[in-house]
């Protein structure tokens, strides 16, 4: 009999053990979903923050530079210091504005750096001698190189002598750079527009002369190089200015103008037109390094478009967001998918949490049950055992 009650008592056991065994186990792997998101959390917060500032590029460049603070707090103090040690006083302080936005604090003496470098390459003597560099050179380096290069245009200087130059290649069967070529006729038909608008189509104007002056020196990016070429090359009808180059007709600077104009297409020169206004908008406002640089990032139309967002926003930082995120201060460098796979990881295993803390809650609910009715089966059974000894008195 008692062998039967044991057996009986084991039985009842394992019945209440199980449930809560599978309690244990999903208990477990709550807290392990949750330890790992915990430890993953810093990688989803930043991919959540650069997916959903994709398609603003203030926002984004703000999350960019969050993120590579967070690496490297120092990163903007050791940007100001390469700066100065080169002689670039615009960077530097456009460094120094990016650190004060982002209330990161340089010390005194970085500061007072900064401000004597900018003191000393604001000099009259300095600025006058990059202006004279970039009236005649049309090379632009600077505020006063550019305003030089400007001047020079607005004069249809620059814009004649690199006509002039590039038609005759052209001319001669030679190679030709059409991109330069139909930035001057661009701009010959512009600086007109600018004295008739009194100035209105001067951003345009000096968006011309930073794309023509990036073509020459080497720093338009290769995207935007080839676009470029391709939108220039049916701006000016080539038979046409050959024809003009073969009769005489860049002789003289005014005879020069009347035939690159007879040569162009302003129907062909919307886009590129466009184009230069945003790089004239980003130079306006983050200046004429900053537009450079923009430049040399840039791949295409779009970037230029989200440049000019991002300097009317910035101004003066611009130059050092590209600087420090490259293309990445535009567009979001990092592939979509592979932050949006921290997002999956990170759904993944809240989900299995509150699963398995549901699944949790169901065993316990389980196991107390089966608790509550193997208690009164032990009552029963212990009712049960009191019967057969009480059965012979009931006899007699």
């Amino acid at each position: 009999m008692s062998a039967r009650w044991h057996i009986t008592w084991a039985g009842m056991g394992a019945i209440v053990t199980k449930p809560m065994m599978r309690a244990g186990a999903t208990a477990g792997l709550a807290v392990a979903c949750v330890a790992l998101f915990a430890v993953l959390w810093p990688h989803v917060r930043e991919s959540a923050e650069l997916l959903f500032a994709q398609d603003d590029p203030v926002a984004l460049s703000d999350a960019q530079v969050r993120k590579a603070l967070r690496a490297d707090p120092r990163a903007i103090e050791r940007q100001i210091t390469e700066a100065l040690d080169a002689g670039d006083s615009d960077l530097a302080k456009s460094f120094a504005d990016l650190a004060a936005a982002h209330d990161v604090a340089l010390v005194p003496e970085m500061t007072a750096r900064v401000t004597q470098a900018v003191t000393r390459d604001a000099s009259a003597p300095e600025f006058a001698k990059r202006f004279a560099t970039g009236f005649i050179t049309g090379e632009t380096s600077d505020v006063a190189s550019f305003s030089g290069t400007v001047a020079g245009d607005l004069f249809v200087f620059g814009d004649i002598r690199d006509a002039i130059r590039e038609g005759k290649h052209l001319a001669m069967g030679e190679e030709t750079d059409h991109l330069v070529l139909g930035l001057a006729a661009t701009g010959l038909a512009i600086t007109a527009a600018t004295y008739v608008s009194a100035g209105g189509a001067l951003p345009a104007r000096a968006g011309l002369s930073l794309v023509k002056d990036a073509r020459k020196v080497g720093r338009l990016s290769a995207g935007l190089t080839d676009w470029a070429g391709r939108s220039a090359r049916g701006i000016v009808d080539g038979p046409t200015l050959q024809k003009a180059v073969a009769s005489g007709s860049f002789a003289y600077p005014g005879q020069t103008v009347s035939a690159v104009r007879a040569a162009f297409k302003a129907d062909r020169a919307a886009a590129l037109v466009r184009v230069a206004k945003d790089v004239g908008r980003v130079g306006d406002k983050a200046g004429v390094r900053g537009a450079l640089d923009t430049l040399r990032v840039a791949q295409g139309p779009k970037d230029l478009s989200r440049a000019a967002k991002l300097a009317e926003a910035k101004g003066g930082q611009t130059r050092a967001l590209v600087k420090m995120l490259g293309r990445g201060a535009l567009v979001l460098a990092a592939g979509a998918w592979q932050l949006a796979m921290w997002l999956f990881w990170a759904l993944g295993l809240l989900v299995t949490a509150l699963v398995s803390i549901k699944r949790m809650a169901e065993n316990l609910g389980h196991a107390w049950h089966r608790r509550a009715v193997a208690r009164k089966a032990r009552a029963t059974l212990r009712e049960a055992a009191v019967v057969p000894l009480a059965s012979p008195v009931l006899a007699r």
